[in-house]
């Protein structure tokens, strides 16, 4: 007899596979985060100032011309300047990671080439390939902050730690290579950076989450020719022109700079994914971060690469004690970077430039008689009173930098910042030598040349505080 159906709702229903299930996103991890990005930007800028300190050893070494000892400092600007636009904005592009990885282990490898480099020419590659990637790190670096630190009052505090940074590893460059330099010469200065460096590119990976805001479209690959071709031109023609600005070498190179910029604007004008969008031109907070930046480089970073040389030649300071001053200025500068998250919601990031220039102007106006004077401890009134400054715009320009462009373009805002402050630092080098050298080389001729830098200095940071009261956003609720 056959037997009843007793099938239930349960054995009769189709029984479907599951979907397999998307691969879990990485956690952001903001403290690792802003501690490897904080770090490796601090040994860039270590890597940065480490010639100020080193560069008679080197020279020496090297075999080094008188008249090429420039291309040993001004190599790693010239590759930051020339790659940092173009590095912020692939980073946004392809993911801040993979640059921000790729860049600090590019400036590890490139800086131990950098110390085994046997003659001038390699040096200066090997300088020129640290400054671009150090672009990667330090373009990327303000990308992954801005992914890590979503909420206005945490990405404060973290452009804070990140700007102040960047003055402790101007702090630590020359007295890293003054004590290394003297222990056991200049080609460990390098090697020990290099080490640094590499170790924190093997703990990248784990630590950073990528993110990226692909637009579409294709590389803006003219653009970046061209941008990059300019800045080289432009840097390639400050460097030559402490040797004579009429030559023609020097105007050549100023003429294709000029050309090849119209050719940059032309191409962005046109181009469907800018690497520029020039619409950002017409924002006065986009306009106050990169001015900041520009004055930051012209008239501070520009002087206090000067001063090193100031204090050797006519106050018999020693390296050591050359790192030494050098040190008071940019840690004051780091504790106050750290500390200017209180002012938040206070005093808005262009204020907060406009002071930090007139700070240094008024820096600048205690360290006139210095060189006369012959006694170094003249400076150290103006020193603190810059390193205030200092701090504030190293504290300020960072946060700017990414609340002036829309939140998906943040690589590329630090980028335009940077590039910015770097081509302002090597105009303003150039400039120091050209005024305080104006009317000789002698000892009171050297005397009256420093108080002419001094004083243009005060003048650029003063236009500098001018103009960023100036730029301010009158859109309802953009008062900053």
């Amino acid at each position: 007899m056959p037997q009843p159906q007793t099938r239930t709702a349960q054995t009769s229903r189709t029984v479907v596979p599951a979907a397999p299930s998307a691969p879990a996103p990485t956690p952001v991890r903001p403290a690792a985060t802003l501690a490897i990005t904080s770090v490796a930007t601090a040994a860039a800028l270590m890597t940065y100032t480490a010639p100020m300190i080193t560069l008679a050893d080197t020279a020496a070494s090297l075999r080094t011309g008188l008249s090429a000892q420039a291309w040993l400092l001004n190599g790693m600007p010239l590759g930051l300047a020339a790659l940092l636009l173009v590095a912020g904005s692939l980073a946004d592009d392809y993911g801040r990671r993979r640059a921000f990885v790729l860049g600090t282990a590019l400036l590890g490898v490139t800086t131990a080439l950098g110390a085994l480099a046997t003659n001038t020419l390699l040096f200066t590659l090997a300088r020129v390939a640290q400054g671009a990637a150090a672009a990667a790190i330090l373009a990327a670096s303000l990308g992954l902050l801005v992914h890590a630190f979503p909420t206005p009052a945490s990405r404060v505090r973290a452009t804070g730690v990140w700007g102040a940074c960047v003055s402790g590893g101007i702090a630590l460059g020359p007295v890293v290579a003054g004590g290394v330099g003297d222990l056991a010469g200049w080609r460990w200065v390098y090697g020990v950076l290099a080490a640094v460096t590499l170790l924190v590119a093997a703990c990248a990976p784990r630590a950073l989450t990528e993110s990226a805001s692909p637009r579409g479209g294709r590389p803006d690959l003219p653009g970046a020719l061209t941008l990059g071709l300019a800045l080289v031109a432009l840097l390639a023609a400050l460097t030559l022109g402490r040797d004579g600005w009429l030559r023609a070498p020097v105007g050549v190179l100023l003429l294709s700079s000029a050309v090849l910029l119209v050719a940059f604007v032309a191409v962005e004008r046109r181009g469907a994914s800018p690497m520029l969008d020039l619409s950002l031109l017409r924002r006065p907070l986009f306009l106050a971060s990169t001015a900041g930046a520009l004055f930051t480089g012209l008239s501070v970073i520009a002087l206090f690469s000067y001063v090193p040389t100031l204090v050797q030649h006519t106050m018999g300071v020693t390296p050591m004690g050359t790192a030494g001053l050098f040190a008071l200025w940019s840690g004051i500068s780091f504790a106050v970077a750290l500390q200017v998250r209180h002012l938040a919601g206070r005093v808005s990031p262009r204020h907060q430039l406009a002071a930090g220039f007139a700070l240094h102007a008024l820096a600048v106006v205690t360290m006139l008689g210095a060189a006369g004077s012959g006694h170094w401890t003249r400076l150290v009134p103006g020193l603190v009173v810059s390193g205030v400054g200092s701090g504030l715009l190293n504290a300020a320009l960072p946060r700017l930098a990414v609340e002036s462009v829309p939140g998906d373009r943040a690589a590329m805002g630090s980028g335009a910042n940077n590039t910015a402050r770097y081509i302002g630092s090597a105009a303003g080098v150039a400039l120091m030598i050209a005024v305080s050298t104006a009317t000789g080389t002698d000892r009171s001729a050297l005397d009256r040349g420093t108080n002419a830098a001094f004083i243009a200095s005060g003048v650029l940071a003063l236009g500098a505080a001018a103009l960023l009261l100036a730029l301010r956003d009158r859109r309802p609720g953009r008062g900053a």
